[in-house]
């Protein structure tokens, strides 16, 4: 699979909060827990990516399914306008 970003971009340091037990945990299981929350992170931003265009996809369709609606039968306010 693709990766969804540029695995040549430098990497940096940056401070994160997290339990420390889960930490001393995680560090016992892995020797590179940066690697890790880096793998973990990226398929959550995937994850999330995939959900907005599901999300923006389904607008779409409903956007275009009530416009037919509105093609074929009028608008509902056409029978109220006082213009």
């Amino acid at each position: 699979m693709k990766a969804g970003y540029n695995l040549a971009a430098r990497k940096r340091p940056v401070n994160l909060t997290l339990n420390e037990d889960l930490v001393l945990q995680a560090r016992a299981i892995t020797d590179n827990l940066s690697g890790v929350v880096e793998s973990l992170l990226a398929e959550f931003v995937e994850h999330e990516r995939q959900q907005r265009l599901a999300k923006a996809r389904t607008l779409e369709a409903t956007v275009a399914t009530w416009n037919e609606f509105n093609l074929r039968s009028g608008s509902f306010a056409d029978e109220h306008s006082t213009l």
